[in-house]
Protein backbone atom coordinates (compact mmCIF):
# COMPACT_ATOMS: atom_id res chain seq x y z
CA UNK A 1 0.00 0.00 0.00
CA UNK A 2 1.31 3.39 -1.12
CA UNK A 3 1.85 5.89 1.50
CA UNK A 4 -0.49 8.53 -0.17
CA UNK A 5 -2.83 11.03 1.17
CA UNK A 6 -5.47 9.08 -1.11
CA UNK A 7 -4.71 5.69 -0.28
CA UNK A 8 -4.88 7.07 3.50
CA UNK A 9 -8.57 8.01 3.01
CA UNK A 10 -9.75 4.58 1.51
CA UNK A 11 -8.16 2.63 4.12
CA UNK A 12 -9.32 5.02 6.75
CA UNK A 13 -12.88 4.48 5.80
CA UNK A 14 -12.52 0.77 5.65
CA UNK A 15 -11.85 0.80 9.38
CA UNK A 16 -14.42 1.40 12.58
CA UNK A 17 -13.12 2.70 15.77
CA UNK A 18 -14.97 0.69 18.27
CA UNK A 19 -14.49 1.03 22.21
CA UNK A 20 -11.50 -0.96 22.60
CA UNK A 21 -9.91 -1.00 19.34
CA UNK A 22 -10.70 -0.99 15.45
CA UNK A 23 -13.08 -3.33 13.41
CA UNK A 24 -12.83 -3.90 9.77
CA UNK A 25 -13.95 -6.09 7.31
CA UNK A 26 -10.91 -7.95 5.37
CA UNK A 27 -11.30 -9.96 1.87
CA UNK A 28 -8.42 -13.08 2.34
CA UNK A 29 -6.75 -14.46 -0.56
CA UNK A 30 -5.14 -17.86 0.49
CA UNK A 31 -3.14 -19.38 -1.04
CA UNK A 32 -1.15 -16.32 -2.41
CA UNK A 33 2.76 -16.43 -3.64
CA UNK A 34 3.25 -14.38 -0.83
CA UNK A 35 1.62 -12.85 2.34
CA UNK A 36 1.12 -8.67 1.55
CA UNK A 37 -1.73 -5.62 2.20
CA UNK A 38 -3.30 -5.80 -1.46
CA UNK A 39 -4.90 -2.57 -0.91
CA UNK A 40 -8.60 -1.96 0.07
CA UNK A 41 -11.50 -3.01 -2.19
CA UNK A 42 -15.34 -2.61 -1.72
CA UNK A 43 -14.52 -1.01 1.77
CA UNK A 44 -12.82 -4.04 2.66
CA UNK A 45 -9.04 -4.10 3.42
CA UNK A 46 -7.47 -6.85 1.01
CA UNK A 47 -4.97 -9.36 2.18
CA UNK A 48 -2.91 -12.06 0.58
CA UNK A 49 -1.66 -14.68 2.85
CA UNK A 50 0.57 -17.31 1.68
CA UNK A 51 -0.82 -20.26 4.04
CA UNK A 52 -3.91 -22.73 1.95
CA UNK A 53 -7.03 -22.03 3.64
CA UNK A 54 -7.48 -25.62 5.28
CA UNK A 55 -7.12 -26.03 9.06
CA UNK A 56 -7.24 -22.65 10.24
CA UNK A 57 -3.54 -22.15 8.42
CA UNK A 58 -4.41 -19.29 6.36
CA UNK A 59 -6.42 -17.51 9.64
CA UNK A 60 -3.36 -18.25 11.77
CA UNK A 61 -1.05 -16.66 8.78
CA UNK A 62 -3.23 -13.86 8.89
CA UNK A 63 -3.39 -13.06 12.68
CA UNK A 64 0.63 -13.97 12.57
CA UNK A 65 0.79 -11.31 9.33
CA UNK A 66 -1.55 -8.78 11.04
CA UNK A 67 0.42 -8.82 14.43
CA UNK A 68 4.02 -7.80 12.61
CA UNK A 69 2.64 -5.34 10.95
CA UNK A 70 0.68 -3.30 13.35
CA UNK A 71 2.93 -4.24 16.00
CA UNK A 72 0.68 -5.45 18.18
CA UNK A 73 0.43 -8.96 20.20
CA UNK A 74 -1.76 -12.05 18.39
CA UNK A 75 -3.63 -11.98 20.74
CA UNK A 76 -4.72 -8.21 20.53
CA UNK A 77 -6.27 -9.75 17.11
CA UNK A 78 -9.27 -11.73 17.06
CA UNK A 79 -11.51 -12.80 14.02
CA UNK A 80 -14.88 -11.95 15.16
CA UNK A 81 -16.58 -13.62 11.79
CA UNK A 82 -15.65 -15.28 8.99
CA UNK A 83 -13.25 -18.36 10.25
CA UNK A 84 -14.43 -20.66 7.32
CA UNK A 85 -15.07 -17.61 4.72
CA UNK A 86 -12.65 -15.61 2.72
CA UNK A 87 -14.62 -12.34 4.05
CA UNK A 88 -13.60 -11.75 7.81
CA UNK A 89 -14.80 -9.04 10.47
CA UNK A 90 -11.34 -8.41 12.40
CA UNK A 91 -10.70 -6.51 15.49
CA UNK A 92 -7.69 -5.46 16.81
CA UNK A 93 -7.87 -4.08 20.32
CA UNK A 94 -5.34 -1.74 22.21
CA UNK A 95 -5.07 0.94 18.70
CA UNK A 96 -6.88 3.49 17.47
CA UNK A 97 -8.41 3.77 13.30
CA UNK A 98 -5.53 6.06 12.82
CA UNK A 99 -2.95 4.78 14.37
CA UNK A 100 -3.43 1.55 12.31
CA UNK A 101 -3.63 3.41 9.22
CA UNK A 102 -0.12 4.94 10.18
CA UNK A 103 1.37 1.55 10.59
CA UNK A 104 0.34 -0.37 7.87
CA UNK A 105 1.15 2.44 5.17
CA UNK A 106 4.22 2.67 7.08
CA UNK A 107 4.62 -1.20 6.41
CA UNK A 108 3.39 -1.03 3.32
CA UNK A 109 6.12 0.85 1.69
CA UNK A 110 8.63 -1.41 0.94
CA UNK A 111 5.60 -3.62 -1.19
CA UNK A 112 5.60 -3.87 -4.40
Amino acid sequence: MQGSSKSNGVLSSALRQVEDGVLFTAKIVAGSSRTALAGVHNNMVKVKVSAAPEKGKANQCLVEFLAKEVGVRRKDIAIISGLTNPVKQIRISGISAEELVLRLNQSGKGEG
